[in-house]
């Protein structure tokens, strides 16, 4: 009889069910083991750095920051205002890899190598949990990508503000600057938690000496945010304080006109108004467009202005230092009088040329056959070297470095914004120590017609001829005129916190000797610019000059030699009207334009009649 067979194995079973009970249990130790070790590392070893979040992912203290002020003309024209744009930005400690996500994100977006150079910069400098711009002015299509893939670059988001617009770009350049990122540099000057939610400072212009007024408060809000850092509300708001509105002396249209009036060439202009030291017009030509420093400068572009010739960069009003030629006979003739060597009426045998006793060398004068006998009238009129010549043999060296450092050349005048040269009127002491070397004769002479080491800057000029212009009251030349912060009026500044010790004269009538002499240059029948004052709407005094970029040769004719433009004269004109109420005072600048009556002083002209266009004509120098 056959056995049947086993359908069951039961002891077999029972093993397979005991191993598998004890692989459940090590397994459910082991998990046991992950969560606590999990809860070890949640609970103990990252407790504050969760505890942090905990709270960041209920309320967040968020920098809001104001809205800088706008800058305004004399005129009312908007010089600096507030765009509305949109900036890419992160804050690293929620992004991971942050140069792997600013790689992926170059893939998307037009995000420059100079752009990326400057984040990273930021970022060794920034603490991990501040937000950091990573591009600016977005457009709207950059704005539309991103949006869509921002699911992709956690920690970055669009933000969206006030980006810096300069409307009249170049024409204002060197007046009101322009604005550019925070640097390290600045960091180290600023309240960096009144600049918490702030990216750009003022650089240069108005914008970098006003930055005080023109930044304004920074303010906060309280925001509930979720663990991606999205704000879901607003809890509590401190609005930011705007800062102040500037209005500033310069007139726009006069600028224009100024800038048209130079006709592309190199130069520089300054009006002041002689009332009150504002500045009316302030040109350096060529010049830039200041939009490009806002959000950071190509190097390309930076390089071509830099590397360039015409040298746009180079605010020639404020520091560029040239000799100032002829233009200073007046005030050496005033040194004459101050210090009796010499009286109106005295006179000089001019034959064209002049020489030291008992020196052969011939010191020229501009007019090859001379002038004949001058007096102090008429060495101003003729602009006779050969009188300068031997008044300030007369003077010396040192007597006429002092008149003329009295009327401001050779140190800054104080004007309100930063990077003024001081250029220079030269003495022995100067030149033994910085030349070791001891001053000549001929050095005085060459002195006494505002050549040889001697550099005045257009801005000084302006200022020494409103001195002229108002009999020794001395202003100091200044741009802003007026502020206003938000509901508050507009507050007027005090012309008195301008005024400075000014030039007094043993004899008042000295003023009119010199004032006459600069009178008869431009409305007299001899004068060196007389066609410029023929017709004008106001009677206007002058003086013009000439300064020579390179020496000639004795006995050579300059007027014989082909000149390169670049070697050429600088042609230059100080002017103020009107004569006897005088409102104004000018000067102009031309680099290689020649002779001061046949460029720069018609340049002059063409301003003075625009300023006194819609004006009534003063009738106290309506006479002649």
């Amino acid at each position: 009889m056959r056995s049947l067979p086993t359908l069951k194995n039961v002891d077999r079973e029972r093993r397979l069910f005991q191993q598998r009970i004890v692989v459940a249990c090590v397994a459910m130790v082991l998990l046991t083991g992950v969560i606590l070790a999990r809860l070890v590392w949640l609970q103990m070893i990252n407790h504050d750095h969760f505890t942090t979040l905990s709270h960041e992912n209920r309320l967040k203290i968020v920098p809001l920051p104001p809205p800088r002020g706008l800058i305004y003309s004399r005129d009312g024209v908007v010089l600096a205002e507030n765009r509305p744009s949109f900036s890419l930005t992160v804050v690293p400690e929620n992004a991971g890899d942050v140069a792997a996500a600013v790689a992926e994100l170059r893939t998307l977006l037009d995000i420059s190598d100079e752009e990326i150079e400057q984040f990273m910069r930021q970022l060794r400098i920034t603490r991990r949990f501040e937000n950091l711009t990573l591009k600016t002015d977005l457009s709207p299509e950059d704005v539309a990508v991103f949006s869509v893939n921002r699911y992709r670059f956690p920690g970055f988001n669009i933000e969206a503000g006030l980006s810096r617009h300069y409307p009249l770009g170049e024409s204002m350049a060197h007046v009101v600057g322009y604005v550019g990122r925070i640097s390290e540099t600045d960091l180290k000057t600023i309240d960096q938690s009144n600049y918490s939610a702030t990216t750009h400072i003022g650089k240069i212009g108005v914008e970098k000496a006003r930055e005080d007024l023109l930044h304004g408060q920074v303010g906060y809000q309280r925001v509930e945010v979720n663990a991606q850092g999205r704000i879901l509300r607003v809890v509590e708001r401190t609005p930011p304080v705007p800062g102040v509105d500037l209005y500033l002396t310069v007139d726009a249209r006069l600028q224009a006109e100024a800038i048209a009036a130079l006709d592309g060439r190199k130069g520089a202009i300054v009006m002041l108004d002689a009332a009150t030291g504002g500045i009316l017009v302030f040109v350096s030509n060529p010049a830039f467009d200041p939009n490009a420093f806002v959000n950071g400068v190509s190097r390309a572009r930076y390089r071509a202005w830099s590397t360039s010739s015409d040298r746009p960069l180079f605010n020639r009003a404020l520091q560029g230092q040239y000799p100032p030629g002829s233009t200073i006979k007046p005030l050496v003739a005033l040194a004459g009088l101050q210090y009796g060597v010499r009286t109106p009426e005295r006179t000089t045998w001019c034959p064209g040329w002049y020489s030291l006793p008992g020196d052969s060398h011939r010191y020229r004068d501009w007019l090859k056959g001379g002038h004949g006998n001058v007096n102090l009238k008429l060495s101003i009129a003729h602009s006779c070297d050969v009188y300068y010549y031997d008044l300030a043999r007369d003077l010396g060296i040192r007597r006429l470095h002092d008149m003329l450092v009295r009327f401001g050349l050779g140190e800054i005048t104080g004007v309100d914004i930063p990077g003024e040269a001081a250029g220079l009127v030269p003495s022995p002491a100067w030149k033994r120590r910085v030349r070791k070397l001891p001053w000549y004769p001929g050095e005085t002479l060459i002195a006494g017609i505002g050549q040889g080491f001697m550099l005045t800057t257009p801005l000084q000029l302006a200022y020494a001829t409103s001195v002229i212009a108002n009999r020794g009251e001395a202003l100091i030349p200044h741009f802003l005129d007026q502020f206003e912060g938000g509901a508050e009026a507009t507050e007027p500044v005090s012309p008195e916190i301008y005024r400075r010790p000014g030039v007094s004269l043993a004899d008042p009538h000295y003023w009119d000797a010199a004032i006459e002499g600069m009178d008869e240059v431009v409305n007299g029948p001899t004068g060196t610019a007389r066609r410029s004052g023929a017709g004008a709407k106001v009677r206007f005094a002058g003086k013009t000059g000439t300064a020579q970029v390179f020496g000639i040769a004795q006995g050579v004719d300059a007027k014989d030699q082909e000149v390169p433009e670049h070697l050429q004269d600088h042609a230059l004109f100080i002017a103020f009207a009107p004569v006897d109420q005088p409102q104004i005072a000018i000067a102009v600048i031309v680099e290689n334009g020649g002779g001061g009556s046949r460029t720069a002083a018609p340049i002059a002209r063409t301003l003075i009649d625009s300023y006194f266009r819609d004006l009534p004509v003063p009738q106290s120098g309506s006479d002649g």
